[in-house]
């Protein structure tokens, strides 16, 4: 699930009211590039019975250009994990400005604090730089931004820098954490994710919005095959804005058993060193 700490629509206390809403045991907050939200889900989950588990969502390159990856149970005070999360936002500093100097060379007048504004403070995305589009005037919606303008292979699309799984995968392992492969899609063949195995990967995201019923099986016999474990999510972002299509909150029926099996796998923590 996403907040205001990346590209969803409320706080990350208000997410974790709405989960309550609905009745969920717990949920991840995985914002892309940042565990800032972390710390306030994790209270507002204790005030109202919600557990949290911290995570955050990772942008890797794969042979398709760009793959999500999803890391759980993080900490939020990791020099290690945090250097790595700040140059990766610098990086969508980087790309938005470039994606705003791109539409201003189309004609669309916009400035790069429209986006920040969008942003408030949050991991700037291309999800902030179409609501920018849209309350300028040159977008009838979020998805007809990314459509005219900001989606691959459109006018104003910039690339990230994109770091490889395997550097991911370490970075996370380092701090204790798990990676999951996130709506792989129909890219995610036996092959692949055979090949993100030997570099770390340890569960698969089988059951989200975007995977119907066959490919959610086919996911599931690959990673029962392999011995990856399975995870699920809505990838809730709030309540869509016009034009937006995302998850539906609490839409994702994930068993309470594979966040127990994903706690059994984590590494004890080391030993302590005595005189």
């Amino acid at each position: 699930m996403h907040s205001t700490a990346s590209d969803g629509s409320l706080s990350p206390e208000r997410v974790v009211e709405r989960a309550r809403s609905v009745r969920l045991a717990a949920i991840a907050l995985t914002d892309h590039d940042t565990v800032a939200g972390v710390p306030a889900a994790v209270a507002a989950g204790e005030r109202v019975g919600v557990r949290v588990i911290a995570g955050c969502e990772f942008s890797s390159a794969a042979p398709w250009g760009e793959m999500h990856v999803l890391g759980y149970f993080l900490p939020t005070h990791s020099a290690e994990l945090e250097s790595f999360l700040e140059r990766s936002r610098a990086d969508r500093l980087r790309r938005g400005r470039e994606m705003v100097a791109r539409l201003q060379r189309l004609g669309v007048a916009l400035e790069f604090d429209d986006v920040l504004r969008q942003a408030d403070g949050g991991a700037v995305g291309r999800p902030h730089v179409a609501r920018a589009i849209v309350r300028q005037g040159s977008a009838t919606g979020i998805s007809d931004a990314f459509d005219r303008y900001i989606g691959r292979g459109r006018p104003a699309y910039v690339d990230k820098v994109l770091p490889a799984f395997r550097d991911i995968a370490d970075l996370v392992h380092a701090v204790r954490g798990l990676v999951s492969v996130a709506h792989i899609k129909e890219r995610g063949t036996r092959s692949f994710l055979e090949r993100l195995q030997r570099e770390g990967l340890d569960a698969i995201e089988t059951r989200h919005p975007s995977h119907d019923p066959e490919l959610r099986a086919r996911l599931t016999d690959i990673a029962l095959r392999l011995g990856l474990l399975r995870t699920g999510g809505s990838d809730w972002h709030g309540d869509p804005e016009p034009g937006e299509v995302h998850g539906a909150l609490g839409a994702q029926e994930v068993p309470l058993e594979w966040l127990e099996r994903l706690e059994q796998l984590r590494a004890p923590p080391p030993a302590p060193v005595g005189p």
